[in-house]
């Protein structure tokens, strides 16, 4: 019932759970890594209880002389021997488990023992004991000390009453001697049990910070999942949405290109009338009548101009990705500008540097764009009077790159400017508005975007700006 009541009861859970997991990995780290330390430790015992055996012990032992004492060494060297080969290969073969932790605690504990007997139950060695203990503390486990603390105090015990002198030195000890002892063991081991839990206090704390950390990561992820799915989603919906207009604008189009292609149709149908008239009654005559070469010419101008609207309505429909490969811009300039008819008493120039490095463009459609661009402005300029359009550019291979056209002509009204890029907008007096159009779609696709800078009778600017992405210099 919790978990339908509280809808923060499932991720309370998951971080409970999260943070038991972690506690424990880092308590298993930690305690394998000890388990080796105090291996190794025994490892190290051992020779110095051999050398303490044949050093000291002799002549630390009350009533005993200078020498060599063969018990002494065997008992070094066996019980040192077990003491150490037991804890390497329970580190080796099973560390961090709870039995490993104890079995070391409880070899550490009799390691204590043996360097007593050997010292003779000297003070100095009873300090073992209690580097002993602190060294399990590191197990940040209490019950590893009470093995340990087990261990001495039995040791104590059996050997106080049936070997006192191996424990205490001394033959006849007082019979408060062990209570002394495990006093202050105990007292020692309350310090460090109260250590141990305040550092498993702050392993604990630790996990759950981790926990809830990774808890959030998982939710920013999820969250940055879900942003970027609703990304794709909306890009989805925004080609349809795309799409659905462009469907409008051409069935909008419909009516546009019925309009624009009857005009010119009307002459040429009125031109072929009168052709074949004259070429029915008078072949021979036909000629040499000047109609007739002034119908052709109309026939042909109309027949152009049919095409061009057909053609900028199929532009306007498909969509082709662009294909981009290295062309250098300044001949595709010149390329562009000889296809745009000329006019009296305008100049055209290009003003692209040659040492300009060779962008990745589709040759078709950026050709297509330029002519777009620079017939507009060079029919936007005033009959009878001179004028220049020039096309220009720059950029590098790390940053963005710009190309422009320039005209010196009329300009643009200001109420015009805003809608000079949508579709079936024109203020000619023939054509479909779809010049632009085309041009900012083209653009769109190469990943630049256009805009047009104009002022009244001083001339209209218009700027291709592509990205370093979309425009690299060539390998």
């Amino acid at each position: 019932m919790k978990d339908w009541q509280d809808p923060d009861s499932g991720p309370k859970v998951a971080l409970k759970e999260r943070s038991a997991l972690l506690l424990r990995e880092h308590l298993h780290r930690v305690r394998s890594h000890t388990d080796r330390l105090l291996a190794k430790l025994s490892l190290a015992q051992w020779p110095l209880a051999i050398l303490l055996a044949l050093g000291w012990s002799p002549q630390g032992w009350s009533g005993k002389v200078r020498g060599f004492d063969l018990a002494f060494f065997e008992t070094a060297l066996l019980v040192g021997a077990v003491l150490t080969a037991v804890p390497l290969a329970l580190a080796r073969w099973r560390p961090g488990t709870v039995a490993t932790r104890h079995v070391i605690a409880v070899s550490q504990a009799l390691w204590s023992a043996l360097f007593i007997h050997l010292s003779g139950g000297r003070i100095e060695t009873h300090f073992h004991v209690f580097a002993s203990l602190a060294l399990l503390s590191l197990y940040r486990d209490p019950w590893v000390l009470l093995s340990s603390t087990t261990a001495l105090l039995v040791d104590r015990a059996v050997r106080g009453v049936l070997w006192p002198e191996s424990v205490y030195g001394v033959p006849h000890p007082e019979w408060w001697r062990f209570l002394e002892h495990a006093f202050w063991i105990a007292a020692f081991n309350g310090v460090l049990v109260y250590a141990c839990r305040g550092m498993f206090r702050e392993l604990r704390e630790v996990a759950v910070r981790r926990a809830e950390l990774e808890l959030a990561r998982e939710r920013e992820g999820a969250k940055a999942r879900e942003l970027d799915r609703a990304l794709r989603e909306l890009g989805g919906f925004q080609e349809h949405l795309i799409r659905v207009e462009k469907l409008a604008a051409v069935g909008q189009l419909a009516a546009s290109v019925g309009h624009e292609l009857r005009n010119p149709l009307a002459a040429v149908r009125n031109a072929h009338a009168y052709l074949a008239r004259k070429l029915t009654r008078d072949p021979a005559g036909a000629a040499e009548d000047p109609r007739v070469q002034q119908f052709m010419g109309v026939m042909e101008r109309e027949l152009n101009a049919c095409a061009k609207i057909i053609s900028d309505l199929l532009d306007f429909a498909r969509e082709r990705p662009p294909a981009l490969q290295p062309c250098p811009l300044r001949p595709l300039v010149d390329e562009a500008l000889s296809v745009v008819p000329p006019r009296e008493g305008v100049r055209i120039v290009n003003g692209v540097p040659e040492s300009l490095p060779v962008p990745n463009l589709d040759k078709e459609q950026f050709r297509q764009v330029l002519v777009n661009l620079v017939q507009n402005a060079v029919e936007a300029m005033p009959s009878g009077r001179n004028g220049e359009v020039s096309v220009l550019a720059e950029g590098g291979e790390a940053g963005p790159w710009s190309v422009r056209v320039v005209d010196d002509g009329s300009g643009i009204p200001p109420d015009v400017l805003p809608k000079i890029f949508e579709p079936l907008f024109t203020t000619k007096t023939r054509g479909t508005g779809l010049g632009l159009a085309i041009v900012a779609n083209m653009v769109q696709r190469h990943g630049g975007t256009i805009s047009v800078r104009s002022e009244a009778g001083r001339g209209s600017e218009f700027t291709i700006q592509l990205p370093a992405s979309a425009a690299a210099q060539a390998a």
